[in-house]
């Protein structure tokens, strides 16, 4: 059977995201098209089933338990959804149960609200497939009298919403008054209640909706539409009997796939964290292990995105790469960058500004080797600068003018570009140039401090005034070191979020804070060899990156087709075996 090679692979598709989901939507469409369980022929065939039914329904309307509304016409072939087996029929919804949706009572009137007289039952207290034990909100004596004009409804009623959260399921656990949104379903034959409970979800869901302010519902009449197959009572007991045991499974499944995920996050977790604790003796191994292990304990996205923070911590505390004692001091570069931009200031290329206070001892975040030293950016680089405050339209002509969206994993990319006339006045002064930094300086507190490194050609782009752009040294510095040291999660937490957590509204880093941030600054030759090897690592998680998303294609498409196997007609499988 397909549904047992499904089962047979599940080893292989059980890390897809959906796989369970899929699985249980799996067992109610072989239990709605008659595949769950096998047929008796001594079963009594629904066709007689619906006397059975018209006739509790006509006596139920001759007692008063329902009003009399015309049958609605049965379902002709050409209206089934699919084939369903021999002794089964398809019907509509209002032939075979009554329903009723409920009120919601003034809710400027008091004096109808929260007494704790009845319970009041809104979509947000229903769980899905579950029984209803307590409801957030109570209504009075008084809004049964004079709201509903009816007693609640009592324990064991099916409930089901109907309109923008369409086919939610519940059972009453103690009698309640609903909202507008939800109606009361009562099987004219108690029998069909177990049945209906399982199955009419999946097709409310997929019933003729109507436009709403806030989303689908269904009306009465599309509700008393839905088309159901309806089996014979006693495989319908074994319908039930079915999915209560397969979903048990399903249950047991996510048990078993959270631990194993858990499991996965803590050995990876901890991996991680060896790598990240510091002055560690044995980083070198617990590097190699960390490699080692992670491809076989990552299974998401996100698991990936740690490991490159990782990566970027590790390289701007000095951890990523061995120290040479002959390598030149840092100390010696912020000599060199200074002069750099005292020539500037000499040349008139930018104006000349007030040294920034020494880094103290207190200010630092952490230890960094010996050769190395902490700087304030401004003293880091060349200069900083806001860009163009010239409004960007539009156009096949001009100057195209980066913004924050621009910005992106520390890159600078460009497309659908604004422009500013070649004309403008901020021009020639703010070009970008290659390996320029931009820093986005306000926004959002998650894109605030989003920092990317320029790698296109000099003089054929601006940016935006929002952005700050930061000049290094190309004699004294490597960009990209700079890049991949503003880009780590320890810079954002220790220079970053301390400022924005001081404010309120749209948060804004201007250039004064920028340029008074602190970064680990190492030698030269080490932040060549820190690039390298952060590169490389980069690729690794690339590859693991593209590994998974290869892996979870195939899982999606061998569990399509293992589903759309599942569920298709017998004779088309046979169809397909003979070609």
């Amino acid at each position: 059977m397909s549904a047992e090679r499904l089962l047979a692979h599940y080893d292989r598709i059980a890390d897809a995201p959906d796989a369970i989901v899929q699985l249980r939507r799996l067992i109610l469409d072989l239990a709605v098209r008659g595949k769950l369980v096998p047929q008796e022929p001594n079963d009594e065939p629904a066709s007689e089933l619906l006397k059975r039914i018209a006739n509790e329904r006509a006596r139920l309307i001759k007692v008063g338990e329902i009003r009399d509304k015309p049958s609605l016409e049965r379902v002709a072939n050409a209206d089934a959804a699919y084939p369903i087996p021999l002794a089964w029929e398809w019907v509509r919804f209002a032939n075979i149960a009554d329903f009723s949706a409920g009120r919601t009572p003034l809710r400027n009137d008091t004096s109808f609200w929260n007494t704790g007289d009845y319970a009041w039952v809104s979509i947000g207290d229903m769980e899905d497939g579950q029984v209803l034990t307590s409801t957030r909100e109570t209504v009075s004596e008084k809004a049964r009298e004079k709201v509903f004009g009816s007693e609640p409804e009592p324990p064991g009623t099916i409930l089901m919403s109907f309109k923008l959260t369409i086919g939610k399921i519940a059972r009453l656990g103690l009698p309640a008054f609903h909202n507008e949104a939800i109606i009361s379903i009562r099987p004219h034959l108690a029998e069909l209640d177990a049945y209906l409970f399982k199955i009419l979800p999946k097709f409310a869901k997929q019933g003729d909706t109507k436009g709403a302010i806030k989303g689908a519902t269904l009306n009465r009449d599309s509700i008393s539409n839905i088309l159901l197959p309806l089996p014979p009572l006693g495989e319908q007991d074994r319908i039930v009997s079915k999915i209560d045991e397969l979903m048990g499974l399903c249950d047991q499944l996510e048990t078993a796939r959270g631990r194993r995920e858990g499991i996965r996050d803590r050995l990876a977790g901890a991996s991680l964290l060896r790598l990240n604790a510091p002055d560690s003796d044995n980083f070198e191994f617990d590097a190699r292990f960390a490699l080692d292990a992670l491809p076989a304990l990552t299974t998401r996205p996100d698991q990936i995105r740690q490991l490159r923070q990782t990566i970027l911590n590790l390289a701007a505390r000095g951890k990523l790469v061995r120290q040479d004692s002959n390598d030149e001091p840092a100390s010696e570069l912020l000599k060199r960058i200074a002069g750099e931009r005292a020539e500037l200031v000499k040349k008139k290329e930018i104006r000349r500004e007030d040294p920034l206070d020494p880094v103290q001892s207190a200010e630092v975040p952490f230890d960094v080797p010996a050769t190395w030293v902490w700087s304030r950016i401004g003293d880091a680089v060349l200069f900083t600068q806001y860009g163009t405050s010239q409004q960007a339209r539009p156009s096949a002509d001009g100057v195209p003018v980066l913004t924050m969206g621009n910005v992106q994993d520390g890159l600078v990319v460009w497309s659908n570009e604004k422009r500013i006339p070649q004309s403008s006045e901020d021009l020639p002064a703010l070009y970008l140039r290659k390996f320029d930094l931009l820093y986005n300086r306000t926004n959002s507190a998650e894109l605030v401090g989003k920092t990317g490194i320029y790698l296109g050609d000099d003089g054929v782009r601006t940016f935006a005034s929002y952005l700050i752009r930061l000049r290094p040294s190309l004699l004294s510095s490597n960009p990209r070191y700079l890049n991949i040291a503003m880009n780590a999660p320890e810079f954002r937490q220790t220079q970053i979020v301390p400022l924005i957590k001081k404010q309120t509204g749209q948060a804004n880093v201007n250039g004064t804070a920028l340029k008074n941030m602190l970064i680990p600054l190492p030698p030269l030759a080490e932040q060549e060899r820190i690039v390298t090897m952060v590169d490389s690592l980069m690729a690794i998680c690339d590859r693991l990156e593209a590994n998974l998303t290869a892996a979870a294609i195939i899982r999606r498409r061998l569990l399509d087709a293992l589903l759309a196997e599942a569920v298709a007609p017998n004779d088309d499988r046979e169809l397909e075996a003979a070609e």
